[in-house]
């Protein structure tokens, strides 16, 4: 005889139950009832206690037997955890469940009993629901009544996940909640079942958005960060609705950014964004198209995706990352080319140039320009600095604002705004020399220059944000890069600066004065690496780690020197999850002396008189000035070839002379201990460094560059 054991939180519909029972007995099944709700004589209908039950069951009703701990937690846990937590102990519960041949969850209170009773028994199929329980016999009678002979692992997928997908979306969202206990989640079987019901056909939008935000809540708890994305995602591949349907992929995105993962999904986000401003815009709603913009551009440069990995998608195609971006009609709108009225005015010959030097908070590369210039005969020099002024911040770096006014041509109050704060430095200048292309980028070209020349340099980390898709670059006259790789980088991403109204464009090196680095070194530098700057993860100082173990196999008299602040754990889970990984590492090596971390410095040239070779270990860099100013201090420069613009027609084996460049731990770790071989050769070596540096990057030699830029004849090339 099949044995049935049906278990339920609520009163069940006695009428239903009677009439499904009789229809188990005719299919020759033994049917025993245990629920929590009470079933004291008075309370229990007539119906039911006449129907063929062969047994029913009081399980417990409340937690006032235990202790206090398990009913403080019990009050804090979902419905349906709170039943199991009374009826678990049940002996009687336990032992008929491990005797049924067929286990019913009669409401979503009992689900998760059921779920966790089939952990016991794993021969039986598992139901939720009175007709998909019948049919289960049924299937059982035709294989010959018990499931004893059954061998399949429970609680499987199939026995389910149908009756869930039926059921889901007939349940308030406060029951589906209940009926998911994070517990649940835990098993890849039951994160399975749930993600699937989100996917039921026929279930109301607003249910299933719900569905899938709660059982991603139980996935997250339980550990699936991508669980969580995966059920986010196959719920909004469902929902017709642009805006719901662009929320939910986001939030499937930022589970994963969340956790320092680049999402899998991220096209998929990034479209449902732009399909909306699309339609936003479309029907004339700016604003709302303008954020929608802004969140497609947020995901699509996010910091974990491009800046806190090892690698990026730029890395392998920019121009085709960024291809089904410029797709959109709202952003084709967004970088249409405004223009100015009047050409710059050229450079006046009566008086000296009136030179508006400008950043907003980071001047580290603009010391030696803005002495320079301050002093020049031909100059008349400001600095403003847009981070000190509380309205010029607000308005440089308020992207929706910025969007919103591009999409409306200038017709808007942030253009209003930007005219009546940056007018005034701008009727000055002669010419606005603006540091990065970032916010205040976009900022100072949402309104016409007027005859000021506009010059912007764009140094590295900019072409992984988003900030130069918001740029109109009709508006900029010259575009200083400061290496070539960057500008083939840069050039490839954004569509305006391959057209008619792109910028002149230079190349220049970083201002940077070198002399001062070449000092005398101890014979003892010669078995000291150095890594200045570790403070990113594209730094990535695990690969010099990798080079000192190499070289440390054949002499352990080398070290490797660390100068520099240590990465930011709060920049990301990504920046955690590898200074986390660096730390193990570094530990041990830590302990025996072969790597000092020296910290933050203020003095680089005095550090550098004990490293006899420096190490350029990113995965990625713009000219990296920490190992031209070691080159300059006559350590010999081991630089690793990019991975980022590796074999690209500009790379690190451009910028730098061919033996400097190696492509892997083992080649760096063969060029330092054949340089460094005797005293002679890594003598030699670093005095051919220090001539290269002082020759090319010195500040007496690139500040004819920025001369020729701000006062001579138009070098620039498109």
């Amino acid at each position: 005889m099949t044995e049935v054991l049906l278990v339920a939180s609520t009163w069940p519909q006695y009428g239903v139950l009677a009439d499904s029972v009789r229809k188990f007995n005719a299919l020759g099944a033994r049917v025993r009832l245990a629920g929590t709700f009470p079933m004291d004589a008075e309370g229990v209908p007539e119906q039911l206690a006449e129907s063929e039950l062969a047994e029913l069951h009081q399980l417990p009703r409340n937690l006032k037997h235990r202790s206090q701990a398990l009913r403080r937690r019990a009050s804090k846990s979902p419905a349906g955890l709170r039943v199991w937590m009374q009826a678990g102990r049940d002996s009687w519960l336990r032992s008929r469940a491990r005797k049924a041949d067929v286990l019913v969850a009669l409401d979503p209170g009992a689900v998760y009993t059921v779920w966790r009773l089939a952990e016991f028994n794993r021969a039986a199929p598992a139901r939720f629901g009175l007709a998909p329980a019948l049919k289960a016999v049924e299937e059982l009678k035709a294989q010959g009544g018990t499931a004893g002979a059954r061998g399949s692992v429970l609680p499987p997928l199939h026995a389910i996940t149908r009756d869930v997908k039926r059921t889901v979306d007939h349940l308030p969202a406060q029951i589906v909640r209940a009926a998911t206990p994070r517990p649940v989640m835990r098993s890849g079987v039951g994160a399975r079942l749930w993600r699937s019901a989100v996917t039921a056909p026929g279930m109301p939008t607003k249910v299933r958005a719900a569905t899938s935000r709660y059982v991603a809540e139980g996935m997250r708890w339980a550990g699936r960060t991508s669980g969580a994305a995966l059920t986010l995602a196959d719920a909004a591949a469902k929902i017709p609705d642009l805006k719901l349907k662009a929320d939910l992929y986001d939030e499937a995105a930022m589970q994963e950014i969340g956790k320092g993962i680049s999402p899998r999904g991220i096209e998929k986000a990034v479209a449902a964004r732009l399909a909306l401003a699309d339609a936003e815009f479309a029907k004339g709603h700016v604003k709302e198209a303008a954020e929608a913009l802004n969140r497609a551009l947020f995901l699509d440069f996010h910091r974990v995706l491009h800046i806190d990995q090892l690698s990026s998608p730029l890395a392998r195609d920019a121009q085709g990352f960024v291809a089904p971006l410029y797709r959109s009609t709202a952003m084709q709108a967004l970088s249409r080319p405004r223009g100015r009225r009047a050409p710059a005015a050229p450079a006046p010959t009566d008086r000296p140039l009136r030179l508006l030097v400008t950043t907003s908070a980071n001047d580290n590369f603009l010391h030696l320009i803005k002495e320079h210039f301050g002093d020049h005969p031909g100059v008349e020099l400001r600095y403003l600095d847009l981070a000190a002024s509380k309205h010029l911040k607000r308005i440089s770096w308020a992207a929706p604002r910025m969007l919103q006014d591009r999409l409306t041509d200038g017709e808007s109050d942030y253009h209003e705004e930007v005219e009546r704060l940056m007018r005034p430095h701008l009727n000055w200048a002669d010419t606005v020399f603006l540091e990065w292309a970032a916010g205040p980028a976009g900022m100072l070209t949402t309104i016409d220059p007027g005859t000021t020349r506009v010059v912007v340099r764009l140094h590295s980390y900019e072409a992984f944000t988003r900030w130069p898709h918001m740029t109109d670059f009709s508006r900029v006259d010259d575009l200083v890069f400061v290496a070539p790789h960057v500008k083939d980088l840069t050039t490839s991403l954004v569509p305006m600066l391959r057209g008619e109204h792109a910028p002149r464009f230079h190349v220049l090196d970083n201002a940077m004065d070198l002399a001062g680095f070449d000092r005398p070194k101890s014979p003892e530098a010669r078995f000291n690496l150095g890594l200045v700057g570790i403070s990113q993860v594209a730094k990535d100082p695990k690969w010099a780690i990798d080079v000192l173990q190499r070289v440390r196999k054949h002499d352990d008299r080398y070290r490797l020197l660390l100068v520099g602040g240590d990465m930011d754990r709060r920049t990301s889970k990504a920046t955690r999850d590898y200074l986390r990984e660096f730390e193990e590492i570094l530990q041990p090596l830590e302990e025996s002396g072969a790597v000092v971390r020296l910290g933050p410095t203020d003095d680089v040239p005095g550090k550098l008189v004990d490293i006899g070779t420096i190490l350029s270990s990113s995965v990625r860099e713009g000219c990296h000035v920490g190992l031209m100013e070691g080159a300059a201090s006559g350590a010999v420069p081991v630089v690793r070839d990019w991975p980022f613009y590796a074999g690209k027609p500009n790379s690190a084996r451009t910028l730098y002379p061919q033996d400097w460049v190696v492509g892997s731990p083992q080649e760096a770790a063969e060029r330092i201990l054949k340089t460094t071989a005797t005293e002679e050769a890594w003598r030699a070596a670093g005095e051919r460094a220090t001539e290269h540096a002082l020759t090319v990057w010195d500040w007496p030699v690139v500040q004819k560059h920025f001369e020729e830029l701000f006062l001579g004849e138009d070098l620039g090339r498109k």
